[in-house]
């Protein structure tokens, strides 16, 4: 039987065919991709893919396929997308919108349902399953701007929600540069040395939440004014100069003792304000950005707000779109200019 094949060593004895072992051959094959692959991916990645293929897994028993494969094993087992069809992706896209899901969210969970179908169903193109059916479900397409918002337009039409849960759709908060200013003047105390450091990170140099507490103090080099760090979502190592701001908070944050010796570079904080010994979390942090945007009048300020100005910002101030993708840690200019607010004069930036 072909399931009893070592899923990395083809070793055809006399009473196997030619067939037999090309067909475990693309077994071995498929399983290697899907190993690597899976290697490839960071831990953020592979718990988002996990949701998407759950959801797909949650779809078919819906459908009331009996055999369906868990989520689980759609992401770890290539044999169980045998019977997949562009049929039951298209399917399924459809039953995403239905049922009131965003587009975006369509369309990634549509993407992670395709890159596992086709790295499963090309090692073992045979028998029921063939190379034009894997042409086919690479062509299931997701939804453009455009489309997306006709189709949006049509689920309101029809009485459909846009959106499963409570989640809003993602519209980044518009920091005015004097509530920034606001944010960085932080209390003279250990709290507000430590807020005012977050503070820069965030709004002068665009760091992420995550890349923020993922900082440690060797990162720094205090008297030279840089940082160096790693971007994991990109996978790109990188060195800053240090803003004015920036500078001026760190040094505060070390030369006041409040900075730990070793570990990570922001310390958290109890209710009262007392520091910990436990570095910031991202979540940590999310929660403490939310609550200083109450003090200018913000109720959701997020991280990712602050990535916005940083971007916004540094546009409006002349700087290149190629130097803010390099800065920014994108890896498409595409994506730097979703980070950037659209001027309220259309043409305030042409030059005739």
């Amino acid at each position: 039987m072909l399931e009893d094949v070592s899923p990395y060593e083809i070793t055809p004895g006399p009473s196997n065919s030619l067939i037999r072992a090309g067909q475990a051959a693309n077994q071995a094959a498929s399983r290697i991709a899907f190993d690597e692959y899976r290697t490839n991916r960071t831990a953020q990645t592979l718990r988002a893919q996990q949701a998407d293929l759950a959801n797909f897994s949650r779809f078919l028993h819906e459908v009331k396929i009996s055999d369906a494969p868990s989520g689980a094993l759609l992401q770890t087992d290539p044999t169980a997308w045998q019977g997949i069809t562009h049929g039951l992706v298209l399917a399924y896209r459809e039953w995403l919108m239905a049922g009131g899901y965003a587009v975006a969210t369509v369309n990634r969970r549509l993407a992670s349902v395709k890159r596992y179908a086709n790295l499963a169903l090309v090692g073992s193109a045979t028998g029921s399953t063939s190379y034009d059916e894997i042409e086919k479900i690479k062509g299931v397409r997701g939804f453009g701007h455009k489309a997306g918002r006709n189709r949006d337009a049509k689920r309101d039409e029809a009485g459909t929600p846009t959106r499963v849960g409570a989640k809003k759709p993602y519209k980044a908060v518009t920091l005015m540069p004097l509530q920034a200013k606001i944010l960085k003047e932080q209390p003279s105390t250990p709290q507000g040395r430590r807020d005012a450091l977050l503070i820069c990170l965030l709004l002068d140099h665009g760091l992420r939440c995550g890349e923020v507490a993922a900082l440690t103090i060797d990162n720094f080099d205090p008297i030279a004014g840089t940082m160096t760090f790693y971007r994991q979502k990109v996978d790109k190592r990188q060195t800053h100069k240090l803003t004015g701001d920036t500078l001026l908070a760190l040094r505060a944050w070390i030369e006041s003792g409040d900075a730990p010796t070793s570990g990570s570079l922001l310390r958290g904080s109890r209710k009262g304000g007392a520091l910990t010994h436990v570095g910031m979390s991202a979540r940590a942090i999310t929660a403490r950005v939310r609550e200083l945007g109450y003090t200018v009048g913000i109720e959701t300020l997020s991280a990712h707000d602050c990535r916005h100005y940083w971007a916004t910002r540094a546009t409006q101030q002349g700087t290149h779109p190629r130097a803010l993708q390099q800065a920014g840690g994108w890896n498409s200019p595409a994506m730097v200019m979703r980070y950037v607010d659209e001027s309220e004069i259309a043409n305030a930036g042409v030059i005739v």
